[in-house]
């Protein structure tokens, strides 16, 4: 929700985000990358902010703030190695900061560097920082971390008005489980807490249960990287969640601990699990003999909703047109759900991972049978401007989408077809089945080549070629990995645009 206090704080936020960052610069020399200068920063920030917010009794009384910042040279150093070391201890009884620093290691090897973070971090306009909220700071380095090609990190984080969008659309309630089985940086998991923040003054409208509810058992979640995963904690401890996202494989038995969920937001990693894995899962049917990891996330969303449990899912286009496993999974899909609307997304907000993308809206079923009834698609990728540096993503380009999706978080309300040269089209479940449920639907021209074609800032550019020699790369490499011992590929085909 968008306030009248937006400017003053995108205007502070920004301030704090561009000091902290300006320091990678310093560390480069030190041999440390940007995503190791941002779990840097997270162990850290999160001392410094545990002493802002005045809650260092989390910590042992030897390992704050205040004694690593006054230490100086090569004892600072050493005594911030025993710091990491010890605070990730097995016996550390503090679950969320076992969590931050379990396996830590600085990346840091000159005292002069870890000088310099401690000193510049001091100096923060720290009040400020609390009045904006320190979650949003800490939002803030995590959208310059992904937005910095150079990063990488963008294979994680997925742009803010997307997630808004879907967020606004699915609208979360008070008592609702919401669950993200791909965590990243908890963006979603943060975007429908802050909706239902909005709508109950911060809470405050609720009662003292439902309360303690939304703030400790409303959100879960897991994420299987470890690095990924402390952002995600520090992320949800910044924004008052505690904890709900485990450091877990869903495609392991670990995803069938999950609890079951009545809103599921997800933008699953896209590809192929390393070696060619197949899941692990003993409920798994469908999708249990394929190393596809964006198809068995699917099978696991639909299995972890309630009945009448709504989801929406980032998918790249592979999901829609895949034979074989692919199409079992969607008329599986097309049974158990009411597939009612797909949002195919523009090309260029991706880079990280080089492909097209869709977003899934369903509502799973009270009964396992004929629950589509038909299938909305709305094309926001044809004729769309090129989206990279010089024309980001803005929630004004959700607008029309919005409108036409409708206030019913489940696509009830009436809407109405635009025909042949509209973005907005319906397609009813026989007209899908007589295209063997490919649901890979377009009819306006699609301009992707002259959108590229139209990038001009050199990293753009870069990015979407590099994006296409990786998509490349893994198609060979999943083919490559799914030959059996005779040379014949298997049944599955791999993932057509991959990207870890």
């Amino acid at each position: 929700m968008i306030t009248a206090t937006t400017t003053t704080t995108t205007t502070t936020t920004t301030d704090i985000v561009a000091k902290l960052w300006s320091l990678c610069n310093v560390l480069r020399d030190d041999g440390v990358t940007y995503n190791e200068y941002v779990t840097e920063l997270t162990f850290l920030l999160f001392l410094k902010m545990l002493e802002e917010t005045k809650k260092e009794d989390r910590l042992s009384k030897q390992y704050r703030w205040a004694e690593l910042a006054k230490r100086e040279g090569l004892d600072q150093l050493d005594y911030y190695k025993r710091l990491l070391l010890d605070l990730g201890k097995p016996e550390t009884t503090d679950e969320l900061v076992r969590a931050i620093f379990t396996d830590a290691q600085t990346r840091l090897r000159k005292p002069t560097n870890l000088k310099a973070l401690t000193s510049h971090i001091n100096q923060l306009d720290w009040f400020s920082a609390r009045e904006e909220g320190l979650g949003t700071l800490y939002e803030g380095l995590l959208e310059k971390n992904a937005a910095d090609k150079k990063s990488g990190a963008g294979q994680y984080f997925t742009p803010r008005p997307l997630i808004d969008c879907i967020v606004r659309l699915m609208k979360p309630q008070p008592g609702e489980v919401v669950q993200d089985p791909a965590a990243g940086t908890a963006g979603f998991l943060v975007a429908a807490d802050r909706y239902v923040k909005d709508k109950t003054d911060d809470l405050y409208k609720l009662p003292a249960e439902k309360a303690h509810f939304q703030r400790h058992h409303a959100l879960n979640g897991a994420e299987l990287v470890p690095d990924t995963h402390r952002l995600c904690m520090m992320n949800l401890l910044l924004h008052g969640i505690e904890g709900g996202v485990a450091l877990a494989d869903t495609l392991s038995p670990d995803g069938e601990q999950l609890p079951k969920a009545d809103l599921i937001l997800t933008n699953p990693p896209f590809g192929t699990k390393k070696g060619g894995g197949r899941p692990t899962r003993s409920d798994f049917s469908v999708t249990a003999d394929t190393s596809n990891k964006q198809l068995a996330f699917v099978e696991h969303i639909v299995r972890a909703l309630e009945p009448g449990g709504r989801a929406a899912v980032v998918v790249p286009d592979n999901v829609l047109f895949e034979d074989n496993t692919g199409r079992r999974l969607r008329t599986w899909l097309m049974e158990l759900c009411s597939l009612h609307t797909i949002l195919r997304l523009p090309t260029g907000i991706f880079y990280a991972q080089g492909v097209k993308t869709n977003v899934l809206f369903f509502q799973r079923g009270k009964t396992d049978k004929a629950n589509t009834k038909a299938v909305w698609v709305y094309d926001l990728r044809a004729n769309m401007p090129a989206f990279g540096k010089t024309r980001p993503l803005t929630i004004a380009d959700f607008a029309e989408f919005e409108k036409a999706y409708g206030s019913a978080p489940n696509g009830g309300d009436k809407r109405k077809d635009h025909g042949e040269d509209g973005r907005w089209r319906c397609f009813t479940r026989e007209e899908i089945a007589g295209r063997n449920d490919n649901l890979d639907i377009s009819w306006l021209r699609d301009t992707e080549a002259e959108a590229e074609e139209a990038l001009t800032e050199p990293e753009d550019i870069a990015a979407a070629i590099i994006g296409h020699l990786k998509a490349a790369l893994e198609e060979v490499e999943a083919l490559s990995e799914e030959l059996d011992p005779n040379g014949d590929a298997e049944t599955v085909p791999p993932t057509a645009e991959a990207a870890e």
